[in-house]
């Protein structure tokens, strides 16, 4: 047991936020987005991008619907610097999306960002300095008035170079670290920030309202953002921001919250990635809105090509059971979920109304490019129903419901042996294996036949005990005339337990697939398995294949 040493950490203290409205509160729209993956998230990369990869993710931005891109810190790099002149002087920015830009309250820093800016028509300068305890404290040395006399200079700067800016400026205020400051004085700043730009209708200001580091439960991001939108000046005129970490794992739902609680604007990145544990995923946060009814005003409609550029660019890898777009997330190998999934894809093909209820899905997967082939995968914990739905969607096999545990069985047998993840070729070898390959005792030769209104004969030649037979029989229909003839010689007695049948292919090749099981006193039940041009002889073949494998 880790034993931590008493009194090194203590609970966030709670907020004194009464009649809060947030509990009561539901997300009905989609907020501002804004993207920070070519800036924060290119940051905490081990190999940060460089032109070609930072040009490719902000084309995928702009595809996926993104109006808001923080494109970077020109004032801090040359390679910052030189792809947002990039951006403008091959015209790459679409006049209704604005390009954020981060920069510290210093002279020299601002005065490079606005050169970066040069040409562009609506740009968001991020202007921020710390202001935590801890950051006041250990890092600045310095007291709240002078922490408000710093952000009051970078304000005034950019105004400055405002004036002499051809374009929109707009302007963004982080208290960063805010979740580590005391909710007054990061209300008393953020009032003095937005009074020294001028605020008013034609003059917002974005108050981002960050989780630098991820302090404490949702709830309290949540009252702190509630706390703050009371206490701002000029609220109307104010668009709260969020900017959340993931330090304790609960981003998305801090997040969640947080819009619940008035946040206007959402900061995040695509897959999470940002410093530490990484920033939210917008990614989930959007798709959460889309399971809700809510148009989140972002396409992640073909999210296997956002997966393939975001790790190309960041050369992240992503996990397996990544909500939502995951190698994994829409697998079941579990018997009981393959068998709820199968039925649940059946019933929503066969209503009258789009309402998505399959069990275990909570989103169709083709909304999101994704196909239902990869929804069941088969090992040794997978059931019948998940090795019958791969059948049939792969193969067209549509095996009737009875023999689900035959070939249940059949196929666990292997995966228990092996000790792994069948493919979907390998489930198909197993069933042709089993049903179409199986050693033969008696061996069908040539079945002919003929109807009318009453009967149906046949002559049925074959081999048994390695002799030639020719036999005709009568009966109500083919496999009763071929049961008939079959057992002029035939020594095993057998009943016909059940049949089913289905054509299999598309119309110009399409076969006729017959499945028959029989019992006998000592069996409690084969199936045997046909296909053939002809319904008739196919179901003759299955009734072959199931004495083959009952009787061998």
């Amino acid at each position: 047991m880790n034993h931590v040493q008493e009194g090194k950490y203590k609970p966030y203290p709670q907020i004194d936020l009464p009649n809060r409205q947030w509990p009561n509160n539901t997300i009905t729209k989609a907020p501002k987005w804004c993207s920070v993956d070519l800036r924060d998230g290119n940051q905490a990369l081990i190999n940060p991008m460089n032109m070609n990869k930072k040009l490719e993710l902000f084309a995928l931005l702009l595809k996926l619907g993104f109006k808001e891109i923080e494109v970077g810190f020109p004032s801090a790099s040359k390679v910052e610097f030189d792809f947002l002149r990039r951006l403008v002087d091959d015209n790459l920015i679409p006049d209704d999306v604005t390009v954020q830009v981060l920069v510290q309250a210093r002279e020299h820093l601002i005065a490079k960002s606005f050169e970066a800016l040069k040409g562009v028509k609506k740009a968001t300068v991020h202007l921020y300095n710390s202001t935590s305890v801890a950051q006041r404290k250990i890092v600045f040395a310095k007291s709240e008035d002078e922490i408000i006399a710093l952000a009051l200079e970078g304000v005034e700067l950019v105004k400055k170079y405002e004036k002499n800016h051809d374009g929109k400026i707009f302007l963004e205020y982080s208290p960063e670290s805010f979740t580590g400051t005391e909710l007054e004085f990061s209300a008393r700043i953020c009032n003095a920030v937005t009074s020294s730009w001028g605020i008013s209708e034609k003059r917002k200001v974005i108050i981002n309202l960050p989780a630098t580091v991820e302090m404490a439960t949702p709830n309290i991001y949540a009252d702190q953002i509630e706390w703050m939108s009371r206490h701002l000046d000029n609220r109307e005129n104010v668009i709260i921001s969020t900017h959340t970490h993931n330090d304790r794992g609960t981003s998305i739902a801090a997040t969640e919250l947080a819009l619940l609680a008035s946040a206007d604007r959402v900061e995040g990145t695509l897959l999470s990635n940002g410093e530490r544990t990484g920033n939210v995923d917008i990614i989930t946060l959007a798709l959460n809105m889309t399971t809700q009814g809510v148009d989140s005003k972002l396409n992640f409609s073909d999210i296997n090509e956002v997966l393939e550029v975001v790790e190309r660019c960041t050369e992240m890898v992503t996990h397996a059971r990544h909500p939502y777009v995951g190698e994994l997330v829409y697998t079941a190998f579990s018997g009981s979920h393959q068998d709820a999934i199968n039925k649940g894809l059946a019933y929503q093909k066969a209503k009258d109304n789009n309402f998505w209820e399959v069990p275990y899905l909570p989103i169709d997967p083709q909304d999101v490019g994704r196909t239902y082939e990869s929804i069941i995968r088969i090992n040794s914990q997978s059931g019948k129903g998940g090795i019958a739905y791969i059948l049939e969607k792969n193969y067209g096999y549509q095996l009737p419901k009875a023999m689900h545990p035959e070939i249940g069985k059949i196929v666990q047998a292997v995966t228990d042996e092996k000790g792994r993840e069948l493919s979907a070729d390998e489930i198909l070898e197993i069933f042709k294996n089993t049903y179409f390959k199986v050693s033969e005792h008696i061996s069908l030769i040539d079945f002919t036949h003929s109807s009318n209104a009453k009967t149906s004969t046949c002559q049925l030649t074959y081999t048994y005990n390695s002799k030639k037979i020719i036999s005709n029989g009568e009966g109500n229909g083919p496999i009763d005339a071929c049961k008939n003839a079959l057992m002029k010689n035939y020594k095993n007695e057998f009943v016909l337990s059940s049949y089913a049948e289905h054509s299999c292919g598309d119309k110009s090749s399409a076969k006729a697939v017959a499945y028959i099981e029989i019992e006998n006193k000592d069996i409690l039940s084969c199936f045997g398995v046909g296909a053939d041009n002809d319904i008739a002889t196919a179901s003759v073949k299955a009734l072959f294949s199931a004495l083959n494998r009952a009787f061998n």
